[in-house]
């Protein structure tokens, strides 16, 4: 995941996309090959699920930076939030595609959505449109940029729409990511410039270190870490739970572990908005983390009192779990993508979201290898890590709150330039930076 998004920022995302989706496509259906084909080398099953992860790193990174693309931050939560729905609508349908074949030919389980996917990927190379440039629309209506030339450096200025929005104080925590159409930092008068590629007019895409450097991003991505750990132990392990607590068939069982996923989509949008009326993602992740903790921690036994006990918990530990995983998968890596600091850079968004997705990554992992270990002592103790995992996610939403509100301060100021970087009380406040070549 961290090396697609540096590549993700080097080339075409709809050659990029497409690409992934094919690759993903047939490595899938190859896994289901191996039923066809009396294939029971262990071997040919690891090598072939480790290439159709990798091919699948190139989905996330391409798909978000194009979102992020034709959206602003104006009510980004609840549009990325609608639009990470996907995500559950395609747990969903797996889940019941891959149970139609399960107990009778599981090669079909595979081969299907293999095909689906790859069918859909030559459907995003024929229709995908990148940006609004390619179709010349203008992607920010309410600014009015003046451009300046300099040889191969590139900078702009942009004016404000309306004066009075310029001078409205700002939440700190928001004030760290980028600002609405029509609002921004009272000190935004530091401008980097950077240099362009091979003197063609393009921007330098920015570098793994530098997006690291970003304010929130390793915090957000340590929080997603616990957070994918949570999540995913419930997507691959759920059938098994339910099977073995409410005893019913492998079919059905897949059938209702669903429902977590139902809950995630209503999760989802509930954090886009309520992330856009407080214009907290931070805290909006912190809240719904702490609600998630005794949700998890009770699920073990109130779903042992029968199937609709168990459907309540499922959506209710679907919507609290999902809700900070979706909120920073989209709407906080397009926030982080398009930062204040990177002024003159809009080749960020798929870097930045790579690395908080790939941490994502180890935890689910993690979760589904740790869930491993621990079911055979007893259920309860998966339940445990569970709840163990969300305190940790818990504590780096507030630690990126937090940072928030530091960086925040400094920026009120005077100290924080354009740059990401401390500046000296003394320093000149409105002549541009300009960075060495």
């Amino acid at each position: 995941m961290y090396l697609s998004g540096i590549i993700g920022e080097r080339l075409p995302i709809r050659y990029y996309l497409t690409f992934g989706m094919v690759a993903s496509g047939a490595f899938t259906a190859l896994f289901g090959v191996g039923y066809f084909y009396n294939i029971h080398s262990f071997g040919f099953y690891v090598v072939t699920q480790i290439v159709n992860g990798l091919v699948q790193t190139t989905g996330w990174p391409s798909v978000v930076t194009c979102l992020g693309n034709w959206f602003g931050k104006g009510r980004r939560g609840l549009i990325m939030g609608v639009w990470n729905s996907h995500t559950s609508v395609g747990n969903i349908l797996g889940s019941l595609i891959a149970g139609c074949w399960v107990s009778t030919c599981w090669g079909l389980s595979f081969i299907v959505p293999g095909a689906i996917v790859a069918a859909m990927g030559v459907v995003c190379f024929l229709f995908l449109i990148e940006h609004p440039k390619d179709v010349a629309c203008s992607s920010s209506p309410a600014m009015h940029p003046e451009s300046y030339e300099n040889g191969t450096h590139r900078f702009r200025l942009q004016k404000q729409a309306l004066t009075e929005e310029r001078n409205k104080p700002l939440d700190p925590e928001m004030q760290c990511l980028l600002l609405s159409d029509g609002k921004r930092s009272g000190h935004q008068n530091h401008v980097v410039i950077l240099p362009t590629d091979g003197g063609g007019g393009g921007i330098a895409a920015i570098s793994f270190v530098g997006a690291l450097k970003i304010p929130g991003v390793i915090e957000f991505s340590l929080c997603l870490l616990f957070a994918k750990l949570v999540s995913y132990t419930f997507l691959f392990w759920l059938p098994l739970y339910i099977t073995n607590v409410d005893r019913l068939d492998v079919k059905k069982a897949g059938e209702l572990s669903t429902l977590f996923d139902v809950g995630g989509i209503f999760g989802g949008i509930l954090a886009g908005v309520i992330s856009d009326r407080l214009e907290k993602r931070a805290s909006t992740c912190g809240l719904m983390l702490l609600l998630a903790a005794p949700t998890l921690y009770v699920f073990s036994a109130i779903s042992k009192m029968g199937l609709e006990a168990t459907i309540a918990m499922l959506l209710l530990s679907g919507a609290l779990v999902s809700g900070p995983y979706a909120l920073i998968t989209t709407a906080v890596s397009a926030d982080l993508g398009t930062h204040k600091s990177l002024k003159g850079n809009s080749h960020a968004l798929a870097t930045v979201t790579a690395i908080i997705d790939g941490t994502g990554s180890v935890g689910a992992a993690l979760g589904p290898l740790l869930a491993g270990l621990l079911s055979p002592s007893g259920w309860s103790n998966v339940f445990y890590m569970l709840v163990f995992a969300d305190a940790c996610a818990l504590v780096m939403s507030e630690a990126a709150a937090c940072g928030f509100q530091h960086v925040g301060k400094e920026a009120e100021r005077g100290l924080v330039c354009a740059s990401g970087g401390f500046l000296s009380p003394s320093a000149p406040k409105h002549p541009p930076v300009k960075r060495a070549e």
